[in-house]
């Protein structure tokens, strides 16, 4: 696909961490732009993507980057992506493309779209892909390979603008659904959202117990406490946004958890050996389904590499 894929001209990439650095990579790798302009608000981030060779153009004025860019896309916490786009309005070439990577898509449409002059086409982007590091040097080039990449069309996109971003995400390595961004934000908040609420306050609880200490919980932690972990580990801005920005979603996939977890402690409770079993037989086949779809692997690791090797436990 990458061969046949016509390059943009020059596309902006606003914030240069985990997603944007890894666009880079394949921009480069892939040669799906001719000329790669940075920006982030940050000046040692700016001069460390410099550093990674990461573009062809660094700046610290987000107008600056997009001014006569074809594609921009904003990788910024879904929380900024409103005051972003005000900034960058004036400065868009008529006829770009003008996408996001968020995990939400309903409040970036609201956000974004208001400022957007009506000659550039709004097509709003979320790769499901990443990993629990940040920064310009957390980026890979097969961060999205045989992931997932949904685009949300607003209403009238044009559909030639819609075809070439998926064209784009498709070159660097991902599956591409289209969908609405309603729907979109609903499934996000079972698969991701809520998996990383529910992370989050494990840990938390576990470092909160008065009866464990803290050496004790990092000392005898096992996988499963360590996948938690790596999980509770990502990037405290963007959750909190994410989190703050769908959650209509995210409360109503709360109490379906809820309800399901009050029958699971009745199960416990009342010795219901019967009741357990076929729940984890029912997870136990999602897992299989998960690893069957290409979406990971059945190796010891997790799939993450030498890098995240883990022990098993007896």
């Amino acid at each position: 696909m990458a061969e046949a894929f016509q390059p943009f001209s020059r596309v902006a990439l606003i914030g240069i961490g985990l997603i944007g650095s890894s666009l880079a990579h394949n921009m480069k790798a892939h040669g799906l732009a001719q000329h790669i302009a940075i920006t982030t608000r940050r000046a040692e981030t700016l001069k460390r993507a410099e550093a990674l060779d990461l573009g062809d153009s660094y700046h610290l004025e987000a107008a600056d980057a997009v001014a006569g860019a074809d594609l921009v896309i904003l990788c910024v916490p879904v929380g900024s992506v409103g005051a972003v786009t005000k900034e960058i309005a004036a400065s868009l070439a008529p006829g770009a493309i003008v996408s996001d990577v968020g995990s939400v898509k309903a409040s970036v449409v609201k956000a974004m779209q208001p400022h957007l002059p009506e000659n550039v086409h709004f097509v709003p982007a979320h790769p499901i892909a990443g990993t629990e590091q940040s920064g310009p040097d957390a980026g890979f080039l097969e961060l999205f390979e045989r992931r997932w990449c949904i685009l949300t069309p607003v209403e009238g996109s044009d559909e030639t603008a819609v075809e070439r971003l998926k064209a784009f995400w498709t070159a660097c390595g991902s599956d591409v659904e289209v969908m609405s961004a309603e729907h979109h934000d609903l499934v996000l908040a079972i698969v991701s959202h809520v998996p990383h609420l529910i992370a989050y306050n494990i840990v938390g609880t576990a470092a909160d117990l008065e009866k464990v200490t803290e050496s004790e919980v990092v000392k005898f932690s096992a996988s499963g406490f360590r996948d938690f972990t790596r999980i509770a580990a990502s990037d405290p801005t963007m959750w909190r946004d994410v989190f703050l920005n769908n959650r209509e979603a995210v409360l109503e996939m709360l109490g379906r958890f809820s309800e399901d977890l009050a029958s699971l402690q009745r199960a416990i409770r009342w010795g219901d050996g019967d009741s357990l079993f076929e729940l984890f037989s029912r997870t136990r086949k999602i897992r299989r389904e998960i690893i069957e779809a290409g979406q990971d692997t059945a190796s010891p690791d997790f799939g993450r590499g030498p890098k995240h090797e883990v022990k098993q436990e007896g």
